[in-house]
């Protein structure tokens, strides 16, 4: 278990797969025409990764985006229409690429940017392509769900800057713990 998943990697990847378990039951309940409950959480899924990604580096955070995927999937299915799951699955995987290709481009600029801009150009993939596949064809005004939710994930991203600062100094220490300790000098003899 602890090569598929290791130790530093648990913690993420159970608060992506949390949030995301959360969000596919809370987009089911609309709190008017132009915006669910879900749209409040699922924005926590960047930090997870903007978080992971500057700690760990893309790797681990694709990693944690992939695991939290799949184990969301199943029990999304379980919680959630299989439409909804499905819809989930496909916009979560799309917009964790799409942030963390962003993030990673502007990985060097002022701390704030590359979380903002990452999260902001995952929101509109993550938004168009959930909505389109969960609610195209049904009676809900999905356009203009998607319109508020969009509308939310953007306030969001800048609403998790503040966290997302004051867990950066954190970070170091992370990072550290998924390096081996170096080895003790040799005993003289």
């Amino acid at each position: 278990m602890s090569s598929f998943l290791p130790p530093h990697l648990r913690w993420p990847v159970a608060a992506m797969a949390a949030v995301i378990v959360l969000s596919n039951v809370l987009v089911q309940h609309p709190i008017n025409d132009w915006l669910t409950w879900g749209a409040f959480s699922y924005p926590l899924v960047f930090l997870v990764t903007d978080l992971t990604n500057r700690g760990l580096g893309p790797a681990a955070a694709r990693r944690v985006a992939w695991i939290g995927f799949a184990v969301a999937v199943l029990v999304s299915l379980a919680l959630a229409p299989w439409r909804i799951a499905v819809a989930s699955g496909a916009a979560f995987i799309l917009a964790q690429v799409m942030d963390i290709l962003v993030f990673n481009r502007l990985r060097q600029a002022s701390w704030w940017k590359a979380p903002l801009l990452g999260s902001l150009a995952a929101s509109v993939v993550d938004t168009a392509v959930f909505f389109f596949i969960a609610f195209a064809g049904s009676d809900m005004h999905w356009l203009m769900l998607a319109s508020g939710d969009l509308a939310v994930k953007a306030l969001m991203a800048a609403v998790l800057l503040a966290p997302y600062r004051a867990l950066l100094p954190r970070l170091d220490r992370w990072a550290a713990l998924t390096t081996p300790a170096a080895a003790p000098p040799p005993a003289a003899s």
